[in-house]
């Protein structure tokens, strides 16, 4: 799980925290250790590993989250609004830094945003929840082009999506 804030441990050095998954289930230390730097290198932080978190941007931080959701292989990643605290220009940065990330990783991961042209953009579908209590307006597949960048966001069916989405929750 990727939640808003990293929740890095302080006292840790970003490899280790990237190890803390993997040491928790006592998986074998140096399959894992070379896993979280293959991962480090994924999310870009080679060079980080014996930083503090301190020593790191907030979207680094992330990045280093991320690394760790993912080092002991799991099927599923929940992200729970995890670029929320992150300025504009980082969180679209973020956003493509994902993108790249799932390519590579092939991992389903189900992403919790209030931002609806967020959605669009790294969903492949998107499920509309209502205000509470919570029920679900739709559920329906994001047919855009792939690789995505951030000009596909002047593309006519990325307006229609969000369109779709504001509509679904008032707001047309």
């Amino acid at each position: 799980m990727v939640f808003q804030a990293p929740l890095l441990l302080k006292w840790r050095r970003i490899l280790e925290n990237v190890l803390l998954p993997a040491e928790i289930l006592g998986l074998p230390s140096g399959e894992s250790r070379e896993r979280a730097r293959e991962l480090l290198a994924l999310v870009g932080l080679t060079g980080s590993e014996e930083k503090y978190p301190y020593e790191l941007s907030g979207g680094m931080q992330q990045r280093a989250a991320i690394a760790r959701a993912l080092v002991h292989d799991p099927k599923l990643v929940l992200m729970d609004e995890p670029f929320g605290a992150l300025d504009a220009l980082t969180r679209e940065k973020m956003n493509l830094e994902l993108l790249r990330i799932w390519k590579e990783s092939r991992k389903t991961i189900i992403f919790v945003t209030h931002g609806i042209s967020e959605a669009v953009f790294l969903g492949t579908r998107v499920v509309v929840l209502t205000a509470g209590p919570a029920r679900m307006a739709d559920n329906f597949a994001i047919d855009l082009p792939s690789p995505r960048t951030l000009d596909l966001k002047t593309h006519e069916r990325f307006g229609e999506y969000t369109r779709r989405v504001y509509k679904l929750l008032g707001m047309e």
